[in-house]
């Protein structure tokens, strides 16, 4: 049986190729005249933290795929509260479908987005995800290039028989589950460098409002609960 750590750090590997492949060399000379001698590199982190960053110093776009991003987005209760899950359902990219596959296509053109988005002076200190950065992530699917680097992550993975689901994910319908939470459970919800953990307060039909504990103290939220998972 194949080691799931090692198909993952394999399918990040294919991200980075295809990320470099399919999104970058187009893009490259138009990144290029607005810093010249610009380049990319991309790797597979060891953690969930997944994002793009850039060393001015080397004129060098650096972009991390975390392994264990990469692990939760083949389970459907792990996988719903990405960001990249709830922008296919908000969007409609992959037409609004939840797959492992769709789940890291869409993370490449994601941070891809965020390079372009840099490049193009729009990426602000307090707003990263702002209208600029969605217009710019629009176009990746809209032109179709998101869809080639979906092919190509499908492609190379049958290739070196790497499991890659297509299959949709099925999520329940919170509003037509019975409320698992209660006042007092601690919850987590999003991820990486915006996890966020807390402790419910109201429990309403789709929503559990939270406290934040520890260094959340003193923040309030409204958090859908198909977002929210236990900690203990």
């Amino acid at each position: 049986m194949s080691d799931p750590k090692s198909q993952a750090r394999k399918l990040g590997e294919l991200m980075c190729t295809v990320t470099e492949q399919i999104l970058w060399q187009p893009a490259a000379g138009w990144v290029r005249q607005r810093a010249s001698g610009s380049t990319l590199v991309c790797r597979v982190g060891s953690g969930q933290a997944t994002y793009h960053r850039f060393e001015p110093q080397y004129q060098q776009h650096q972009i991390t795929y975390g392994l264990r991003m990469i692990q939760a987005k083949h389970q459907p209760d792990t996988a719903s509260g990405w960001l990249s899950a709830r922008e296919i359902h908000k969007h409609g990219y992959f037409d609004g479908e939840l797959s492992t596959l769709n789940l890291l296509a869409h993370t490449c053109c994601h941070e891809f987005a965020h390079l372009l988005q840099h490049s193009a002076g729009k990426r602000y200190r307090g707003s990263v995800h702002n209208r600029h950065f969605y217009t710019i992530l629009d176009g990746l699917h809209e032109s179709g290039r998101a869809d080639a680097a979906r092919e190509a992550l499908a492609k190379q993975a049958g290739e070196l028989h790497i499991s890659l689901s297509s299959e949709p994910f099925q999520l329940p319908d919170p509003a037509l589950q019975p409320a698992p939470w209660q006042v007092e459970d601690a919850v987590a919800f999003g991820s990486g460098t915006r996890e966020f953990h807390g402790e419910i307060v109201r429990v309403n039909r789709k929503t559990c409002t939270v406290d934040g504990t520890g260094k959340f103290r003193g923040r309030r939220y409204r958090v859908p609960i198909s977002m929210l998972r236990r900690v203990r």
